[in-house]
């Protein structure tokens, strides 16, 4: 995992490091060197402008190009608030004017054609938000120090830092509380198949679906199975013969107090996933909660079921009776039910504040997935991208996390390890007109390639 570390945590290491500023501006100033002589692909005949501020970020700037300059480049230093409107020609543009503690807007000078590499984060992003003006710094690279900055995963920071390459300076960032998924965790968390195990080892109850809305259900009873579940067994209320595929086990459910139902036969399975496509009427509502209450494995609650509570002390109730983890899966919207308000600028804070209030691990969907804990540990995920902005993909994505779940692994690394998973079997899939069910067939595919270690 790579830390992540707001710009308020990184000011309290950077003033308890062990070494003086100058120490580490020099090794930042080396590391921004080497990143620039690598686009420039050489030092001979090149020519660099670097546009420096005034604080640490601009000394990182400064130190950058007193190195290229004695490697013979041709390096043009400008004062931040001197800079024209559109820069001088060069091979390669150095962003060092403004760092992670910059508020407002910036008017970048125009780069014209010419590439960006960005100190520690392009000139002008929020570094705790990833918020940014038009006017910002578009880099076609970033080096930044120590641990990835919020700024550069979320919001427009993410797509304007480009390629982010994360230098060790000497600083102590073990004490980090977020951290960015990547897939070596992944393939460490999940358990290898022992020789001998059998079906109901990784079992999974689904409770899902209405009469005419079944397609949430199915897809995620089938997502669960794919992502190893060894049994699912799927129950739409309302319905005596559920439309399933030919590998997962239907149940015939009452439409109202389907929870007793559920409940009958739970003791077998090890996880339980209830909401796609249920419907929100108050009998489904009572239903959730009843479940919910007395269900003794792990639980991903999801889509409609999130509406079975009225608001995060309610889903705290009911969560807080709970002897085993509860995973809630908003997008903003029913984030927003939940909690009362938007989710806001800052998803980190906004995504601990859920999950401290309700008791369960939630995990905030986006283009970085945001998961949190009650205890505040958050992991990250970025392998997301706009393909999965399509119907379906969520249902698919609560199937991967209750397989995970069934397989041991506790509420926060089976919601972060399914949306590193999920997110990367949509990079398997088209660039365009992928659709949910396309995920289904991908999934094996990014599970066997963690297996082995091709990933």
């Amino acid at each position: 995992m790579i830390a992540v570390v707001t710009p308020e945590e990184m000011k309290v290491v950077d003033e308890t490091a062990p070494e003086p500023t100058d120490v580490l501006v020099h090794r930042a100033g080396g590391a921004v060197a080497r990143a620039a002589i690598d686009m420039l692909g050489g030092v001979y005949g090149r020519r660099v402008v670097v546009v420096a501020g005034k604080g640490n970020n601009g000394a990182d700037g400064r130190d950058a190009a007193a190195r290229l300059a004695r490697r013979g480049v041709r390096v043009q230093l400008i004062e931040a608030a001197d800079a024209p409107a559109r820069l001088p020609e060069s091979d390669l543009v150095i962003d060092a004017a403004y760092g992670t503690g910059f508020h407002g807007e910036y008017q970048a000078p125009d780069p014209g054609n010419t590439p960006v590499l960005a100190v520690d984060i392009p000139s002008g992003v929020n570094g705790l938000t990833g918020e940014a003006a038009d006017g910002a710094v578009g880099a076609d690279r970033t080096v930044t120090f120590a641990a990835l900055k919020p700024g550069l995963l979320f919001g427009a920071g993410r797509d304007r830092s480009g390629i982010v390459e994360v230098v060790d300076i000497g600083l102590d960032v073990s004490g980090a509380r977020a951290s960015l998924v990547e897939g070596s965790d992944v393939a460490q968390w999940l358990p290898r198949r022992e020789r001998n195990t059998h079906k109901w080892k990784t079992s999974v109850w689904v409770a899902a679906g209405s009469p005419g809305m079944t397609g949430a259900a199915e897809m995620c009873s089938r997502s669960a199975l794919r992502a190893g579940a060894g049994l699912v067994r799927l129950g739409i209320p309302g319905l005596e013969a559920p439309p399933v595929a030919i590998e997962v086990v239907g149940r015939p459910l009452p439409r109202t107090g389907w929870d007793d139902n559920v409940l009958d036969e739970l003791d077998r399975f090890h996880a339980l996933i209830v909401g796609p496509g249920l419907g929100r009427s108050d009998e489904q509502a009572a239903a959730v909660r009843g479940l919910l209450a007395r269900a003794d494995t792990p639980a991903v609650l999801d889509a409609d079921g999130l509406y079975a509570f009225e608001s995060a002390d309610a889903a705290a109730d009911v969560i807080g009776r709970r002897s085993h983890p509860t995973v809630l899966t908003p997008h903003e919207g029913e984030f927003a039910h939940l909690a009362g308000k938007e989710v806001g600028a800052d998803r980190l804070d906004a995504t601990r504040r859920l999950a401290a209030s309700t008791g369960a691990t939630v995990l905030l969907k986006g283009s970085t997935t945001t998961v949190a804990d009650p205890d505040g540990r958050v992991l990250l995920n970025a392998t997301g991208d706009s393909r999965l902005a399509t119907a379906g993909t969520g249902d698919v994505l609560s199937g991967v996390i209750g397989a995970f779940l069934a397989q041991g692994l506790d509420g926060l690394r089976a919601a972060a390890a399914g949306a590193w998973v999920h997110g990367m079997a949509a990079h398997l899939g088209w660039e365009r007109g992928l659709v949910a069910g396309d995920l289904l067939d991908l999934l094996p595919a990014v599970l066997s390639a963690l297996d082995s270690g091709d990933v």
